[in-house]
């Protein structure tokens, strides 16, 4: 149970309190603020917890340290992590201004309940290997990252406006959630009568 993949796998989990914290400590944010350590704080703890994400299924798979307990735990770290950081980032931004970015997160989480209780589903009939993750659910993961990172950066990112190219990669994220959650769900209703 105490693999390094699954010790990445629960310090992931262990920095979202973090991430929660030092979001409600930043100094309220507009336009013209300048660099503060809170928000690279923020961003880098969403990065350090991205990386890990990766890290630990790739170890997991090099070193063949492959567990039930990992296979089970990683996806929960992922979806709780996914859910903090859209609802801070909603929490963040103005609904009445960036109604959007509310209809991308519901979108998103919804998406990813139904995925869960699919595969649990699918699980307990013997049929969890049809809902393995597929090329758009990675391609979808990596949009999603990206958005997240640049929406919680709020700061020109070497001259490119973070909020901007968030919100682009967030909508594309939107769209490929859509995508794969139909694909998931296609082979879902197979199984039913």
């Amino acid at each position: 149970m105490y693999t390094l993949p699954n010790i990445l796998t629960i310090s992931r989990i262990i920095l979202l309190p973090v991430f929660v914290i030092l979001h409600y400590l930043q100094p309220e944010y507009s336009e013209n603020s300048s660099f503060n350590w809170f928000n690279f704080s923020i961003t880098a703890t969403y990065a350090v917890i991205s990386i890990t994400d990766y890290l630990d299924g790739y170890l997991a798979r090099k070193l063949n340290m492959t567990s039930k307990f990992g296979s089970f735990l990683d996806p929960v770290a992922d979806k709780l992590i996914v859910a903090t950081a859209l609802i801070i980032i909603v929490d963040f931004y103005p609904t009445s201004t960036h109604w959007y970015l509310t209809v991308c997160a519901l979108i998103i989480i919804s998406r990813e309940i139904l995925v869960s209780a699919l595969r649990e589903w699918m699980g307990t009939i013997g049929e969890g290997s049809k809902v393995k993750v597929s090329f758009i659910g990675k391609l979808k993961t990596g949009f999603q990252i990206f958005a997240i990172l640049f929406l919680l950066y709020q700061q020109p990112f070497f001259g490119l406006p973070s909020f901007e190219i968030g919100v682009i990669l967030l909508i594309s994220a939107t769209f490929l959630t859509l995508w794969s959650g139909l694909i998931y769900l296609r082979e879902g209703l197979k199984t039913f009568d």
